[in-house]
């Protein structure tokens, strides 16, 4: 990169900080009229049956539940609805005392997560936990006395957590006389019923592994321990819950997460509930009931009576970061490129398309969507247009929009699997190309607007799909794609016959195939070291390296290789 062009990066970068634009409606300076629609993110939520209210706690006359970040109480019938929390940080797990007269929760009034107990009434919360690690709620204990909470504090990786008790009247933490804990409830007899370890089903929907979420029941006064039976195929069992002598989880055994019923005396285990559409998720019991999230819904769940009543609960929230506001700064910056002729430079700037002169003139907004986000713009070779993906109309479509902000953006609808990136315009301006989130690469012709697939990765990759490169006459494509082992290959795709050939053996690793300006050469990155590296999900490679060097394809077989050995030699003398 020359002096005079990093100059120029620099200053569209500094002009970029000052740049402000309304976060969810995206205005600044732009010579594109405002939308006519009035703002639609305060409207969209429902006020008299809001959705969205999380980790639900039930007692005998109230329920509490998380927000927006804060927390939230309200009546069985849905009325009543008080915010208790207003801090800045964000509070979760609420339980209720068994008197149903006091609430803890984890919050971060002082920027770490520790625990804390408010009165239903409401007041300031009274702070229990001190430590720098986090504290995550759990339960009270039966008598009151104490709140259980979790916590990695005293384990040497970050694993696994471990549970403590600690005084409502304050004091040193104790820790319970178990390994480790994921989530725990104490029971009749002292009984705790408990996850050993945090859900990988967060990560994995229908995990099976060796660490699915069991519930097992620890018993103190026999220092005896009893797992709740599984299926010989295994599941998934969080969240357990004691009501009298019986132990309620959650469990995906059947297919989604329903509530499931054990009983430690006659050893068995009941469906109670049977949602098939979306999951259960974060269940608690307490006054008799079971809540649970559902739907983006709360539901009661009365175990005498096996009915679930769907909760009808309005919250009305000022939400401030669903409205309009100024944001300015490089950090809103997710992608960038210069105009052919470097006088403007295009920004994806928080789901806005910017662009920025490099000396004179404004900033201008090209999109100023209010329920949309734009990503990926991509100035077009004769400098006229960028393009660029768009989700406002519900799904991501291709737009094409004058540089100059006038007039309306044309859309495309393009083939592939959402999430569209790494767009790049031919140097005839033509097509355009892109991949998708299935790490497929595809070409579209602007002027029909027809979409082709062209290659993908043969396993999934967490690094997505390397750069790939147009040819200059605009004909050919090259990537690189992994191979069934995980080694990557250079292909070349052609737009004439829309057949690929690949380029390079697959016996090494290989990245970034770029034309030269002739479109004689290929040039790309190669390694024959990376194997072990490339395995991303193995342990094995955590402490190796791989190089990389610059190597060279030629592409006719008429042409020298300009990298051929040469040597000196003595030729013979002429007749």
């Amino acid at each position: 990169m020359t002096p005079r062009s990093i100059r120029l990066l620099v200053l569209l970068l500094l002009t970029a900080a000052a740049t402000a634009v309304t976060a969810g409606s995206g205005s600044s300076g732009s010579a594109r009229p405002e939308p006519a629609d009035p703002p639609i993110a305060a409207a969209t939520v429902d006020v008299t049956d809001t959705r969205l209210l999380e980790q639900p706690a039930v007692s005998a006359a109230h329920i509490a539940f998380i927000y927006a970040g804060d927390l939230w109480i309200a009546r069985h019938d849905g009325s009543a609805v008080r915010r208790l929390t207003t801090d800045n940080g964000v509070e979760s797990n609420p339980a209720f005392s068994p008197d149903g007269r006091q609430i803890a929760f984890s919050a971060q009034y002082e920027g770490n997560t520790d625990v804390y107990v408010v009165p239903v009434e409401g007041g300031v919360p009274t702070r229990l936990t001190w430590h720098p690690g986090a504290d995550m709620t759990q339960a009270f204990t039966p008598d009151g006395a104490s709140v259980l909470f979790t916590s990695g504090r005293s384990v040497f990786t970050n694993r696994y957590t471990q549970l403590f008790k600690v005084a409502l009247s304050g004091g040193m933490p104790e820790l319970m006389p178990i390994p480790n804990v994921a989530r725990a409830t104490l029971g009749p007899g002292g009984r705790i019923a408990y996850n050993p370890i945090a859900g990988r089903y967060q990560q994995w929907k229908q995990y099976r592994g060796g660490t699915v979420s069991r519930v097992w029941i620890y018993d103190p006064s026999g220092r005896e321990l009893e797992k709740v039976p599984q299926p010989a195929t295994r599941s998934n069992d969080a969240d357990p819950m004691w009501l009298e002598n019986i132990v309620y989880f959650r469990s995906d055994r059947a297919g989604e997460f329903n509530i499931f019923a054990y009983d430690p005396r006659s050893k068995s285990v009941r469906q109670l509930t049977r949602h098939d559409d979306f999951p259960i998720l974060n269940a608690s019991a307490g006054g008799g009931k079971i809540i649970y999230e559902q739907a983006g819904y709360l539901h009661l769940f009365d175990p005498a009576t096996s009915r679930t009543t769907r909760l009808k609960i309005g919250v009305t929230a000022d939400l401030p970061e669903s409205r309009p506001r100024f944001a300015s700064g490089t950090r809103w910056i997710r992608s960038a490129g210069l105009s052919p002729t470097g006088v403007r430079a295009v920004f994806e700037y928080r789901g806005e398309v910017v662009t920025v002169p490099a000396e004179k003139g404004d900033p201008r907004n090209l999109t100023n969507t209010m329920g949309g986000h734009e990503r990926s713009p991509a100035w077009s070779p004769d400098g006229q247009q960028i393009a660029y993906f768009s989700d406002e109309g519900g799904e991501y479509a291709l737009r094409i929009a004058g540089q100059d902000g006038q007039g309306a953006a044309r859309t495309i609808k393009v083939e592939g699997r959402g999430f569209y990136d790494q767009l790049a315009w031919s140097p005839d301006g033509k097509k355009l190309s892109y991949v998708d989130n299935s790490q497929s690469l595809y070409w579209v012709d602007v002027d029909s607007g027809a979409s082709t697939r062209i290659d993908g990765h043969r396993v999934y990759n967490p690094g997505g799909l390397p750069g790939y490169s147009w040819s200059p006459d605009s004909t050919w494509i090259a990537y690189v794609v992994n191979l069934q082992p995980l080694v990557t290959a250079v292909h070349l795709y052609s737009l004439d016959t829309r057949k690929t050939t690949q380029i390079t053996d697959g016996l090494g690793d290989v990245a970034d195939p770029v034309f030269d300006r002739s479109g004689k050469y290929l040039y790309f990155f190669g390694s024959t070291d990376a194997g072990p590296v490339v395995d991303w999900f193995a342990q094995s490679n955590a402490d190796m390296r791989s190089s990389r060097n610059v190597y060279l394809a030629v592409l006719r077989n008429d042409l020298p290789s300009p990298l051929a050995r040469e040597s000196d030699e003595e030729k013979p003398a002429a007749a």
